[in-house]
C-alpha cells in the first residue's frame, strides 16, 4: 500500500490490520490531528490497549510557497525518539511504538489525556513559571546529556540534510531573498548553523511541539534532530516566546519575562558560564534570524497580522545592524522598538537601515 494516506480512516485501519499491528476484527477510532505542515498526524484510539499517535511524513509541505523535503526523515525522527528517551528526563518523550519506512510512518504512544498544546495555552495568556522552568531545563538536559555521549551521537546524528531543508534554507537562505537588507546577516547565520556541532540539536524546539499533561511538559516532533549548534535550539525557542509577546500586548510582560526565565533555567541546566559569553551572543543572533523568518520566510506565524509582521520585520532589520549580545538586551531592545512603533504607526512607513 505505497499510496497509504493515514488521514483516510478506512485506509489506515486496513493497513494496520494487514501489517498485524491490530487484530483483524479490531476497529479503533481514528481522529485526524491538525497543526503541523510537514506530516499527516492521526490519533488511533484503541478499544483495548494503549492509544497511538501516527505520523506520516509528507514530501510537499502544507504551506503557501513551494517547499519539499524527503519523507525519509520519518526514519530520522524515529531514531531521535529512541535516543531522546535516554537523554531527556523520564516521562517527557513519548515512546516509539513502531516505524514503517516503506510508507514513511511512525507510531508513538499517545500522551495521556487530558493534555493541552502549550502554544495554545500561551496564546490564551496562561503563562506559568513552572512550565517555563521545565521548558528550559528539558532542553538543557538534552544538550548536557548528549555532550556526555558525544563520541557516539556525533556520528549517529552527523547527517543534517533534513535540518538543511527544513530550517537553514527556509529560515535563513530563503528569507535572505525576501529581505535583502538582512541577507548578509542571515547568510552568516546559515554558515554558523553548518559549522561542526557540539551537542544533539532538536531543531524544532518550540511551544507548538510541547504538550502539557498534569503540569508536565512532553516534547514531540523530532524530524530535524541532528548533531550541531545547541544555540540554534535556544534562539529558535526564544523567537517563539518573543513573537507571542509581540502578538499579545495584554500578556507582553509575562511572555517577555518567560523568554528571560527560559534562558535562565536553560543555562543553569547546562553551565552557568554561558551567561554573557559567545554562546549567549550566538543564541541571540539565531533568535533574531528566526524572528525575521517567522514573518518573512517560508513558514510564517499565523497569530501576527500583516501590520505586526511588517513591524517585526522592520525591528529585526534595525537590530541586526548592531545585534544585542545578551538575551536580556534582546528582549529589552525588541519591546522598546515595538512600543515606539505602536505609539507611532507611521514609523513603519520608513525603510530600515541596511545591515
Amino acid at each position: 500500500m505505497s499510496e497509504l494516506d493515514i488521514e483516510q480512516p478506512e485506509q489506515l485501519i486496513a493497513w494496520l490490520r494487514d501489517t498485524r499491528r491490530i487484530g483483524v476484527d479490531e476497529t479503533p477510532v481514528i481522529r485526524v490531528l491538525g497543526g503541523g505542515v510537514s506530516n499527516r498526524t492521526v490519533l488511533v484510539r484503541r478499544q483495548k490497549g494503549e492509544s497511538w499517535v501516527l505520523k506520516q511524513a509528507l514530501e510537499k509541505l502544507r504551506v503557501a510557497v513551494e517547499w519539499k523535503c524527503n519523507p525519509e526523515r520519518a526514519t530520522r525522527e524515529a531514531l531521535g525518539m529512541r535516543w531522546l528517551t535516554t537523554l531527556a528526563p523520564s516521562g517527557t518523550i513519548p515512546r516509539l511504538v513502531f516505524e514503517d519506512p516503506r510508507v514513511h510512518v511512525l507510531a508513538m504512544r499517545a500522551v495521556p489525556e487530558p493534555h493541552a498544546n502549550w502554544k495554545s495555552v500561551l496564546l490564551a495568556g496562561d503563562v506559568q513559571a513552572d512550565h517555563v522552568r521545565q521548558f528550559g531545563q528539558l532542553l538543557g538536559a538534552i544538550h548536557r546529556q548528549s555532550r556526555m555521549a558525544a563520541r557516539t551521537l556525533a556520528s549517529v546524528f552527523a547527517g543534517r540534510e533534513f535540518f538543511e531543508v527544513l530550517r537553514v534554507e527556509p529560515f535563513y537562505e530563503y528569507t535572505a531573498t525576501q529581505v535583502p537588507e538582512a541577507a548578509g546577516f542571515l547568510r552568516s547565520l546559515a554558515a554558523l548553523a553548518r559549522l561542526p556541532g557540539t551537542s544533539l540539536v532538536h531543531g524544532d524546539y518550540s511551544p507548538k511541539n510541547i504538550l502539557v499533561h498534569r503540569g508536565t511538559l512532553w516534547l514531540v516532533d523530532h524530524e530535524v534532530v541532528h548533531w550541531g549548534d545547541p544555540m540554534f535550539d535556544v534562539g529558535f525557542a526564544l523567537a517563539h516566546l518573543v513573537a507571542k509577546a509581540h502578538a499579545l500586548p495584554a500578556y507582553r510582560e509575562a511572555l517577555g519575562g518567560a523568554a528571560l526565565l527560559f534562558w535562565e533555567h536553560y543555562r543553569f541546566a547546562t553551565c552557568d558560564c554561558l551567561a554573557g559569553g559567545p554562546e549567549e551572543s550566538r543564541a541571540v543572533r539565531h533568535a533574531l534570524g528566526c524572528l525575521l523568518a517567522r514573518v518573512a520566510g517560508r513558514s510564517q506565524v499565523e497569530y501576527l497580522d500583516p501590520a505586526a509582521k511588517r513591524r517585526q520585520s522592520l525591528i529585526i532589520a534595525e537590530l541586526i545592524t548592531d545585534p544585542p549580545d545578551t538575551v536580556a538586551a534582546l528582549v529589552d531592545q525588541f519591546f522598546r522598538s515595538v512600543q515606539r512603533r505602536e505609539s507611532n504607526p507611521h514609523a513603519d512607513d520608513h525603510p530600515p537601515r541596511s545591515a
